[in-house]
């Protein structure tokens, strides 16, 4: 089987069956962008084949900080969920890269996450494996960052962004610190990924969700998160209130907040929930994927199968 390569030269080098009845599978794409081989998890609809003409809509979801390709099919039922639908779902390599193309103090070059995923990973699909033109966007944490920052960068490209207990005001006060820590924690140069907050202001403004809603009144989109850094309903009783998830959430959740009103207020059309109480783990990011699902595949135009 010869498979095409992205515009850029990006090309498969193999690809792996996950189990019998071949509705999932690994690649691995040699990536221009980002001048190393990264792996991408796909999981096919019934009745989809190789041979097919037809071409089916698309999720691409992102998974957060600190993890990897294989998040959202160990930490949720997204699989069985997917089965449901004639719809392919792609979950691709993000590593610690926060969905951007790296501003290297203005040098760019890679890695450019971006260009990975909003180019790399859509042509290759598109181009040997069917997914469509219809796509949505679905993340959690940095993930949700990126999902809705591609809607804004890449206006039109996505009917549908779902994020989940991501930032989404990345000018809000106390936030510029939280996404440097956060990065130099991952063991990186925080100011190569957007540049220095107070010096590259453009830049940091040119990836901002929240600044970048004018162009996204193409795109339905889905936000959610805790705000108030408290115990929710799926939390371990006895979990420390300085826990890292409640923190984060607490942060989180007004940048979420802001989002949603401002889309409102800019008639984008948005449903929000804004819960409160819970962790920023993936109990809650489950509970939100299943809400907002049936909208994303009705906007897909994905239909249920037998």
């Amino acid at each position: 089987m010869s498979l095409k390569k992205a515009d850029d030269g990006s090309y498969v080098t193999g690809y792996k069956w996950l189990n019998k009845d071949k509705s999932a599978f690994d690649f691995y794409l040699q990536s221009t962008g980002l001048g190393q081989r990264k792996t991408v998890r796909v999981l096919l609809p019934k009745g989809w084949k190789y041979n097919s003409k037809q071409s089916w809509p698309v999720v691409y979801a992102y998974h957060g900080g600190n993890d990897n390709y294989l998040s959202w099919t160990r930490s949720t039922d997204i699989q069985s969920l997917a089965r449901k639908w004639g719809v392919i779902v792609v979950t691709p390599e993000g590593a610690n890269g926060s969905y951007t193309n790296w501003y290297n103090y203005g040098k760019g070059g890679k890695p450019k996450w971006e260009d990975f995923h909003l180019q790399e990973v859509r042509q290759i699909m598109e181009r040997n494996w069917h997914a469509g033109g219809s796509r949505a966007a679905m993340g959690i944490s940095s993930g949700a960052q990126g999902a809705c920052t591609y809607a804004g960068r890449a206006p039109g490209m996505f009917r549908y962004a779902a994020c989940f207990s991501g930032v989404l005001s990345m000018s809000s006060p106390g936030i510029p610190s939280l996404l440097m820590y956060t990065n130099t924690k991952a063991g990186q140069d925080p100011y190569s990924i957007w540049g220095i907050p107070w010096i590259n202001k453009a830049n940091w403004d040119a990836h901002d969700p929240i600044k970048l809603l004018p162009k996204m009144r193409s795109t339905r989109l889905y936000v959610s998160a805790g705000t108030t850094g408290e115990p929710g309903p799926y939390d371990k009783p006895g979990t420390a209130p300085w826990d890292i998830g409640y923190l984060s959430e607490r942060a989180i959740g007004p940048t979420v907040q802001a989002f949603a009103d401002e889309a409102r207020r800019q008639r984008v059309p948005i449903t929000s929930h804004i819960y409160g109480p819970g962790r920023h783990s993936w109990p809650y990011w489950k509970r939100e994927m299943h809400t907002a699902w049936p909208q994303m595949m009705s906007t897909l135009g994905a239909k249920p199968v037998k």
